[in-house]
Protein backbone atom coordinates (compact mmCIF):
# COMPACT_ATOMS: atom_id res chain seq x y z
CA UNK A 1 0.00 0.00 0.00
CA UNK A 2 1.25 3.60 -1.05
CA UNK A 3 0.97 4.99 2.40
CA UNK A 4 1.58 8.59 1.08
CA UNK A 5 -0.39 8.47 -1.93
CA UNK A 6 -3.65 7.46 0.07
CA UNK A 7 -2.98 10.58 2.14
CA UNK A 8 -2.52 12.86 -0.66
CA UNK A 9 -6.16 11.28 -1.90
CA UNK A 10 -7.38 11.69 1.26
CA UNK A 11 -6.31 15.50 1.70
CA UNK A 12 -7.14 16.10 -2.04
CA UNK A 13 -11.29 14.82 -1.34
CA UNK A 14 -10.96 17.22 1.78
CA UNK A 15 -10.52 20.03 0.15
CA UNK A 16 -12.16 19.27 -2.93
CA UNK A 17 -15.37 18.46 -1.36
CA UNK A 18 -15.86 15.24 -3.19
CA UNK A 19 -14.66 12.72 -5.05
CA UNK A 20 -15.30 13.54 -8.99
CA UNK A 21 -13.20 16.74 -8.12
CA UNK A 22 -10.42 15.25 -6.49
CA UNK A 23 -10.22 12.63 -9.41
CA UNK A 24 -10.39 15.55 -12.02
CA UNK A 25 -7.54 17.53 -9.99
CA UNK A 26 -5.07 14.11 -9.58
CA UNK A 27 -5.35 13.06 -12.62
CA UNK A 28 -7.41 9.52 -11.93
CA UNK A 29 -10.95 8.01 -11.79
CA UNK A 30 -13.58 8.60 -9.23
CA UNK A 31 -13.54 4.57 -8.29
CA UNK A 32 -9.62 4.96 -7.90
CA UNK A 33 -9.79 8.00 -4.75
CA UNK A 34 -12.68 5.51 -3.34
CA UNK A 35 -10.37 2.47 -3.33
CA UNK A 36 -7.30 4.97 -1.80
CA UNK A 37 -9.72 5.97 1.19
CA UNK A 38 -10.83 2.56 1.62
CA UNK A 39 -7.08 1.36 1.79
CA UNK A 40 -6.28 4.15 4.15
CA UNK A 41 -9.39 3.43 6.48
CA UNK A 42 -8.98 -0.42 6.54
CA UNK A 43 -5.15 0.58 7.50
CA UNK A 44 -5.78 2.94 10.03
CA UNK A 45 -9.08 1.06 11.52
CA UNK A 46 -11.20 3.86 11.33
CA UNK A 47 -13.94 5.60 9.56
CA UNK A 48 -12.28 8.94 8.21
CA UNK A 49 -15.74 9.91 5.83
CA UNK A 50 -19.02 9.98 6.24
CA UNK A 51 -20.89 10.44 2.64
CA UNK A 52 -23.97 10.50 1.61
CA UNK A 53 -25.67 10.92 -1.89
CA UNK A 54 -25.84 14.47 -1.41
CA UNK A 55 -22.98 15.02 0.62
CA UNK A 56 -19.38 14.15 2.82
CA UNK A 57 -17.98 15.45 6.12
CA UNK A 58 -15.28 14.53 8.31
CA UNK A 59 -15.66 12.33 11.18
CA UNK A 60 -13.88 13.15 14.64
CA UNK A 61 -10.94 10.90 13.26
CA UNK A 62 -11.24 12.33 9.57
CA UNK A 63 -10.59 15.64 11.22
CA UNK A 64 -7.67 14.46 13.76
CA UNK A 65 -6.14 12.81 10.28
CA UNK A 66 -6.47 15.64 8.03
CA UNK A 67 -4.86 18.41 10.05
CA UNK A 68 -1.59 15.42 10.45
CA UNK A 69 -1.84 14.25 7.13
CA UNK A 70 -1.34 17.61 5.48
CA UNK A 71 1.83 18.33 7.48
CA UNK A 72 3.01 15.49 6.40
CA UNK A 73 2.46 16.32 2.55
CA UNK A 74 4.30 19.85 3.44
CA UNK A 75 6.86 18.41 5.28
CA UNK A 76 7.54 16.21 2.20
CA UNK A 77 7.63 19.19 0.12
CA UNK A 78 9.87 20.88 1.85
CA UNK A 79 11.68 17.84 2.20
CA UNK A 80 11.40 17.89 -1.57
CA UNK A 81 12.41 21.58 -2.28
CA UNK A 82 15.59 20.98 0.05
CA UNK A 83 17.25 18.43 -1.69
CA UNK A 84 16.15 20.31 -5.10
CA UNK A 85 18.11 23.30 -3.99
CA UNK A 86 21.42 21.30 -3.44
CA UNK A 87 20.81 20.17 -7.16
CA UNK A 88 23.26 22.90 -9.20
CA UNK A 89 21.32 21.72 -12.73
CA UNK A 90 17.70 22.31 -13.00
CA UNK A 91 15.85 18.97 -12.49
CA UNK A 92 12.43 17.77 -11.68
CA UNK A 93 8.51 18.57 -12.83
CA UNK A 94 7.65 22.63 -13.10
CA UNK A 95 3.93 22.81 -12.76
CA UNK A 96 2.99 26.22 -14.02
CA UNK A 97 -1.02 27.90 -14.88
CA UNK A 98 -1.96 30.33 -17.46
CA UNK A 99 -4.70 31.56 -18.81
CA UNK A 100 -6.28 30.03 -21.45
CA UNK A 101 -5.79 32.33 -24.38
CA UNK A 102 -2.51 33.33 -23.33
CA UNK A 103 -1.47 30.23 -22.27
CA UNK A 104 -1.99 28.72 -25.46
CA UNK A 105 -0.77 30.99 -27.79
CA UNK A 106 2.31 32.66 -26.02
CA UNK A 107 3.32 30.27 -23.19
CA UNK A 108 2.87 27.18 -24.35
CA UNK A 109 5.61 27.87 -27.32
CA UNK A 110 8.02 29.93 -24.69
CA UNK A 111 7.96 26.55 -22.67
CA UNK A 112 8.91 24.21 -25.36
CA UNK A 113 11.90 26.63 -26.14
CA UNK A 114 12.60 26.32 -22.32
CA UNK A 115 12.43 23.01 -22.46
CA UNK A 116 15.01 22.51 -25.27
CA UNK A 117 17.60 24.30 -23.17
CA UNK A 118 16.87 22.46 -19.89
CA UNK A 119 16.68 18.60 -20.74
CA UNK A 120 16.41 17.46 -17.06
CA UNK A 121 12.62 19.84 -16.14
CA UNK A 122 9.75 18.34 -17.34
CA UNK A 123 6.86 20.83 -17.57
CA UNK A 124 3.14 20.58 -16.95
CA UNK A 125 1.24 23.70 -18.13
CA UNK A 126 -2.48 24.19 -16.78
CA UNK A 127 -4.69 25.74 -19.01
CA UNK A 128 -7.69 28.04 -17.09
CA UNK A 129 -8.90 31.40 -16.42
CA UNK A 130 -9.48 30.71 -12.67
CA UNK A 131 -6.35 31.90 -10.34
CA UNK A 132 -5.30 29.08 -8.80
CA UNK A 133 -4.18 28.89 -5.19
CA UNK A 134 -0.32 28.04 -5.81
CA UNK A 135 -0.16 26.21 -2.41
CA UNK A 136 -3.19 24.37 -2.45
CA UNK A 137 -2.91 23.05 -5.80
CA UNK A 138 0.88 22.71 -6.11
CA UNK A 139 1.94 24.57 -8.96
CA UNK A 140 5.36 26.19 -9.02
CA UNK A 141 4.30 29.45 -10.81
CA UNK A 142 1.76 31.39 -12.41
CA UNK A 143 1.03 33.73 -15.00
CA UNK A 144 -1.41 36.66 -13.91
CA UNK A 145 -3.08 39.47 -16.44
CA UNK A 146 -3.95 42.42 -14.02
CA UNK A 147 -3.46 43.31 -10.71
CA UNK A 148 -1.88 40.64 -8.48
CA UNK A 149 -3.87 41.27 -5.10
CA UNK A 150 -1.49 38.56 -3.28
CA UNK A 151 1.29 40.27 -1.40
CA UNK A 152 2.19 36.29 -0.56
CA UNK A 153 3.66 36.33 -3.92
CA UNK A 154 6.67 37.24 -5.81
CA UNK A 155 5.65 39.23 -9.17
CA UNK A 156 7.89 39.87 -12.18
CA UNK A 157 6.82 42.39 -14.77
CA UNK A 158 6.41 40.64 -18.50
CA UNK A 159 5.40 42.42 -21.30
CA UNK A 160 2.11 44.19 -21.38
CA UNK A 161 -0.89 42.41 -22.74
CA UNK A 162 -1.40 45.50 -25.75
CA UNK A 163 -5.06 45.39 -26.85
CA UNK A 164 -6.93 45.90 -30.63
CA UNK A 165 -10.18 46.38 -31.91
CA UNK A 166 -10.82 44.81 -35.29
CA UNK A 167 -13.33 43.10 -38.36
CA UNK A 168 -12.73 41.46 -41.36
CA UNK A 169 -12.38 43.20 -44.61
CA UNK A 170 -15.80 41.87 -45.64
CA UNK A 171 -17.58 42.83 -42.28
CA UNK A 172 -16.27 46.50 -42.20
CA UNK A 173 -17.60 46.41 -46.79
CA UNK A 174 -20.71 45.78 -45.33
CA UNK A 175 -21.58 47.77 -41.76
CA UNK A 176 -18.71 50.39 -42.08
CA UNK A 177 -15.83 51.36 -40.01
CA UNK A 178 -16.84 52.76 -36.20
CA UNK A 179 -15.11 56.15 -36.26
CA UNK A 180 -16.06 57.00 -32.07
CA UNK A 181 -16.91 54.69 -29.50
CA UNK A 182 -20.35 55.58 -29.45
CA UNK A 183 -20.65 53.82 -33.01
CA UNK A 184 -20.48 50.30 -31.07
CA UNK A 185 -23.82 50.72 -30.32
CA UNK A 186 -24.83 50.11 -34.10
CA UNK A 187 -22.20 47.06 -34.37
CA UNK A 188 -22.79 43.31 -33.41
CA UNK A 189 -19.71 42.75 -31.28
CA UNK A 190 -18.11 39.57 -30.26
CA UNK A 191 -18.39 38.90 -26.22
CA UNK A 192 -16.35 37.93 -23.45
CA UNK A 193 -18.15 35.62 -20.91
CA UNK A 194 -15.11 37.04 -18.36
CA UNK A 195 -15.75 40.79 -18.83
CA UNK A 196 -18.15 42.70 -16.85
CA UNK A 197 -20.94 43.57 -18.64
CA UNK A 198 -21.34 46.81 -16.18
CA UNK A 199 -18.07 48.08 -16.92
CA UNK A 200 -17.89 47.04 -20.63
CA UNK A 201 -14.58 48.08 -22.73
CA UNK A 202 -12.84 50.79 -21.48
CA UNK A 203 -12.24 53.01 -24.49
CA UNK A 204 -9.42 55.64 -24.23
CA UNK A 205 -7.66 58.85 -26.07
CA UNK A 206 -5.43 61.52 -24.60
CA UNK A 207 -8.40 63.78 -23.38
CA UNK A 208 -10.81 61.03 -21.93
CA UNK A 209 -11.78 57.61 -20.99
CA UNK A 210 -14.73 56.21 -21.92
CA UNK A 211 -17.19 53.11 -21.27
CA UNK A 212 -18.80 51.79 -24.46
CA UNK A 213 -20.64 48.36 -23.47
CA UNK A 214 -21.41 47.01 -26.86
CA UNK A 215 -25.06 46.58 -26.67
CA UNK A 216 -25.53 44.10 -29.23
CA UNK A 217 -24.46 41.14 -28.50
CA UNK A 218 -25.48 38.31 -30.63
CA UNK A 219 -22.00 36.02 -30.15
CA UNK A 220 -21.03 35.25 -26.74
CA UNK A 221 -18.27 32.77 -26.03
CA UNK A 222 -15.51 32.14 -23.18
CA UNK A 223 -13.23 31.52 -25.27
CA UNK A 224 -10.93 34.18 -27.17
CA UNK A 225 -10.19 31.64 -29.63
CA UNK A 226 -13.84 30.69 -30.70
CA UNK A 227 -14.23 34.40 -30.88
CA UNK A 228 -11.35 35.25 -33.33
CA UNK A 229 -13.16 32.13 -35.31
CA UNK A 230 -16.19 34.28 -35.62
CA UNK A 231 -14.74 37.61 -36.40
CA UNK A 232 -12.79 35.72 -39.25
CA UNK A 233 -16.41 34.56 -40.32
CA UNK A 234 -17.18 38.45 -40.61
CA UNK A 235 -19.61 38.13 -37.85
CA UNK A 236 -18.68 41.01 -36.22
CA UNK A 237 -16.23 43.62 -34.01
CA UNK A 238 -13.11 42.18 -31.55
CA UNK A 239 -11.33 43.17 -29.12
CA UNK A 240 -8.72 41.28 -28.06
CA UNK A 241 -4.96 40.90 -27.04
CA UNK A 242 -2.96 41.86 -30.15
CA UNK A 243 -0.34 39.14 -29.56
CA UNK A 244 -3.38 36.40 -30.44
CA UNK A 245 -4.24 38.50 -33.40
CA UNK A 246 -1.24 39.51 -35.14
CA UNK A 247 -0.93 37.14 -38.04
CA UNK A 248 -4.81 37.63 -38.66
CA UNK A 249 -3.86 41.56 -38.81
CA UNK A 250 -0.49 41.17 -40.92
CA UNK A 251 -2.15 39.03 -43.08
CA UNK A 252 -4.86 41.56 -43.89
CA UNK A 253 -7.48 38.60 -42.73
CA UNK A 254 -8.62 41.20 -39.87
CA UNK A 255 -8.16 45.51 -40.08
CA UNK A 256 -7.99 47.20 -36.71
CA UNK A 257 -10.24 50.19 -35.98
CA UNK A 258 -11.03 52.73 -33.00
CA UNK A 259 -6.89 52.57 -33.11
CA UNK A 260 -7.39 56.16 -31.52
CA UNK A 261 -8.93 54.28 -28.55
CA UNK A 262 -7.62 51.50 -27.58
CA UNK A 263 -7.97 49.75 -24.19
CA UNK A 264 -4.56 50.58 -22.06
CA UNK A 265 -2.21 47.37 -21.86
CA UNK A 266 -3.04 45.06 -19.32
CA UNK A 267 0.06 44.16 -16.90
CA UNK A 268 1.04 40.91 -16.77
CA UNK A 269 3.00 39.29 -14.10
CA UNK A 270 5.11 35.91 -13.38
CA UNK A 271 4.08 34.88 -10.30
CA UNK A 272 5.42 32.72 -7.40
CA UNK A 273 6.22 31.97 -3.76
CA UNK A 274 9.09 32.84 -2.15
CA UNK A 275 12.00 30.56 -1.13
CA UNK A 276 14.42 30.53 1.32
CA UNK A 277 15.88 27.38 -0.46
CA UNK A 278 15.97 28.71 -4.26
CA UNK A 279 15.22 25.55 -6.56
CA UNK A 280 17.10 25.46 -9.78
CA UNK A 281 14.27 24.38 -11.84
CA UNK A 282 12.32 27.57 -10.64
CA UNK A 283 15.49 30.09 -10.90
CA UNK A 284 15.76 29.12 -14.67
CA UNK A 285 11.92 29.10 -15.72
CA UNK A 286 12.02 32.81 -14.10
CA UNK A 287 15.14 33.47 -15.59
CA UNK A 288 14.13 32.27 -19.06
CA UNK A 289 10.70 34.28 -18.72
CA UNK A 290 12.30 37.46 -17.27
CA UNK A 291 14.88 37.83 -19.92
CA UNK A 292 13.40 36.50 -23.09
CA UNK A 293 10.96 38.48 -25.48
CA UNK A 294 8.03 36.55 -26.34
CA UNK A 295 5.56 38.58 -28.20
Amino acid sequence: MDKLRNIEVFVSVVESGNFSTAAEKLGISAVMVGKHIQQLEKHLNARLLQRTTRRQSLTDAGEVFYENGKRVLDQMKFTESAMESLQSVPTGLLRVSAPVSLGSSVIAPMLARYLQTHPKVNVELILSNARVDLIGEGFDAAIRIGEIGDDRLVAKPMKPYEMVICASPGYLQQFGTPATPEDLKTHPCLVHTVWNQSEGWHLANAERTTSAWPVNSRYVSNDGHALRAAALEGAGLLLQPKVLLAEDIASGKLIPVLESFIPKPRVVHLVYLPDFRPRAKLTSLINYMTENTFY
